[in-house]
């Protein structure tokens, strides 16, 4: 992400100052949608299964979920891989179920409510709701996580709740690189969905290899307007650049790298595409010396650390290994 010169257009040098929700909205304003909505699809129905217990829960996600040689190589080439089976359907509609309940007493609608068109944002749920923390500080995304980055400890940065609602605009092309204030390139993001996720609702998509953000690495950065979103697409296509656009299972989990990019498109259907998405990091990162408001309310997730601090505030407990968490 190119910052060069000083057009008050591109000076991102300021620390965010409103709430998390504020910095989501200005961020999805940031995307191109040059592409007219018309008529919502009917998302497909979701499972009727039998909801597990919390202590299900738990004990399912403390089971550890087995990597090849093979997908972790496919991650560390590309900097993203799609597992299935990471959730049983259960845990996946257990999952949907609270967090559409705390959508809902945050925002004050339903989140499945018709043409709603916002992207709604939670953060920071774990330590006060304790089926959330299972899923947050669950051993099996923490393991699956220090695995693919190859790191003995993985820390929590911290969770994310993203419900894209039915008729909300493209997520712009982006690296998660300069969201998180960590001087440190072993940064993976576990993206849960809460339901499956066809096409139409907009599934994360994943430009690969690994390697091809070094192509739009002169393409600045704007914090209005969608000249960034367009010049990443534009640069993507000149150079034929793979994307991964594929529909997501129930149960199946995303992990991408922070330099890896990543869009989504419109929600076309009927129902919001509600997410969890958790950040793991190396065990012994630091902060960078100056973050910007790129980071939005990052010291909200680590309170009391500062720039050039260890990344290691109570709220950034060690998850994996589970014999480590909780000692700082």
């Amino acid at each position: 992400m190119a910052q060069t010169g000083t057009s008050p257009d591109t000076d991102i040098s300021a620390p965010w100052d409103q709430d998390n929700q504020a910095w989501w909205d200005w961020y999805v304003s940031l995307a191109d949608n040059d592409e007219e909505i018309g008529q919502l699809e009917p998302a497909p129905p979701l499972p009727d299964v039998a909801l597990p217990s919390d202590n299900a829960v738990i004990a399912e996600l403390a089971e550890p979920y087995p990597l090849s040689d093979e997908q972790i190589a496919f991650f560390r080439v590309n900097g993203f891989i799609k597992l299935r089976e990471v959730f049983s359907p259960g845990a996946v509609m257990k999952l949907r179920g609270e967090l559409v309940r705390l959508l809902r007493a945050e925002f004050g609608v339903d989140p499945d409510g018709g043409a709603q068109d916002r992207f709604l944002s939670m953060e920071m749920i774990w330590p006060d709701n304790p089926l959330l923390k299972a899923y947050v500080m669950s051993p099996r995304l923490a393991q699956i996580s220090a695995q693919l980055i190859g790191a003995d400890a993985v820390r929590l940065y911290h969770d994310n709740v993203l419900a894209k609602q039915p008729a909300c605009g493209r997520t712009p092309w982006h690296f998660d690189d300069h969201h998180f204030p960590l001087d440190t390139n072993d940064v993976v993001t576990a993206w849960a969905p809460a339901q499956a996720i066809p096409l139409p609702m907009g599934p994360l998509a994943f430009a690969y290899p690994l390697d091809v953000h070094e192509l739009v690495d002169a393409v600045t950065f704007e914090k209005s307007g969608t000249g960034y979103d367009r010049g990443v697409a534009e640069v993507f296509a000149r150079n034929n650049v793979a994307v991964d656009e594929t529909p997501f299972e129930i149960g199946e989990v995303s992990f991408h790298h922070n330099l890896n990019f990543h869009t989504a498109a419109r929600n076309r259907t009927d129902r919001s595409r509600i997410v969890l998405a958790n950040t793991y990091y190396a065990d012994g990162a630091r902060i960078v010396d100056a973050p910007t408001m790129v980071s939005g309310d990052w010291q909200k997730f680590m309170p009391g650390v500062g720039p050039g601090d260890i990344a290691a505030s109570p709220l950034n407990p060690v998850c994996w290994p589970v014999a480590d968490t909780g000692h700082e």
